[in-house]
């Protein structure tokens, strides 16, 4: 059907394809470079041929925002498509220019563009344009909507343990909890994300896979308090094994109101590395 509010994300928030086709949630790709090579990201190349490939590569892969252009066509269709406004969610302003990207091309849309700074990634992005989703189909406009997301956005928890810092430490925009981890080189690192400022932390490492899984888990459901239905994603960067077990245990102990498995985009694997592992997720309030 088509909606007077149209919804546009960009390729990392992760949200399984079911929901994207669902919700007609518009969909506009960073892009993955390989040397001389470029992908855009969930069109060209998939996360699984991304994580098969990571290792072997002699040259770190880089990643570059949308353009304006791009994401112009994108309201542009939405447009035609019968819209009159547009609400866009992107990943953290910290994290990527995806949102300034964002901006420019709202300046030259045929219809109004509510841009959104999401301060967060993958489903950390994903739930809030789910929420709004969810109140645009019940019937809500522009401003439950909005509303909606940033309730999620204020309440949402995302821990990541990484199986190395390697990949975190070569980025650019990640790299002040690199800094932090310098100098434990065989650690499992453990980070976060800030939802107020969209910026990443660093929490306690582990040394071993199984005990960083441990403390991902720990630490994650500190936020929580009982009796609050939550809403949970399992990530991971071509871990499906670990993340599948994981997601048993949050099952059984928490029994989520909403949890699933998703892999990670290539865009933010690039700097987190093959199997890594994450919790993200919110508790409705």
């Amino acid at each position: 059907m088509a909606y007077s509010v149209a919804l546009v994300t960009d390729s990392t928030c992760d949200i399984p394809p079911d929901w994207v086709r669902q919700y007609e949630i518009g969909i506009v790709p960073l892009t993955i470079v390989f040397g001389d090579q470029q992908f855009l990201d969930g069109v060209d190349l998939t996360a699984e041929q991304f994580y098969q490939r990571l290792p072997t590569e002699k040259h770190h892969p880089t990643t570059s925002q949308p353009t304006p252009k791009s994401l112009l066509e994108a309201y542009r269709r939405a447009a035609e498509a019968g819209a009159q406004e547009i609400i866009v969610f992107t990943i953290s302003g910290a994290m990527s220019g995806t949102v300034e990207s964002a901006r420019r091309a709202a300046a030259e849309s045929p219809i109004l563009v509510h841009v959104v700074d999401s301060h967060n990634n993958s489903m950390g992005l994903g739930w809030q344009v789910i929420s709004a989703a969810r109140v645009r189909e019940a019937g809500g406009g522009v401003d439950e909507m909005l509303a909606a997301a940033e309730k999620v956005r204020e309440n949402m928890v995302y821990y990541i343990t990484l199986d190395t810092i390697e990949y975190l430490s070569k980025g650019g925009r990640i790299a002040d909890a690199a800094r932090f981890l310098s100098s434990f080189l065989q650690i499992k690192p453990l980070i976060f994300v800030k939802p107020e400022t969209g910026t990443v932390g660093a929490s306690i490492p582990s040394r071993s896979r199984k005990s960083a899984i441990d403390g991902l888990y720990k630490e994650f459901f500190k936020h929580f308090s009982p009796g609050h239905a939550l809403h949970i994603t399992v990530l991971h960067n071509d871990a499906q094994p670990e993340a599948e077990a994981l997601a048993e245990r949050v099952r059984q102990e928490h029994s989520p109101k909403e949890l699933f498995i998703s892999i990670v985009s290539p865009v933010l694997g690039v700097h987190t590395g093959p199997r890594a592992i994450a919790l993200c997720g919110y508790a409705e309030r």
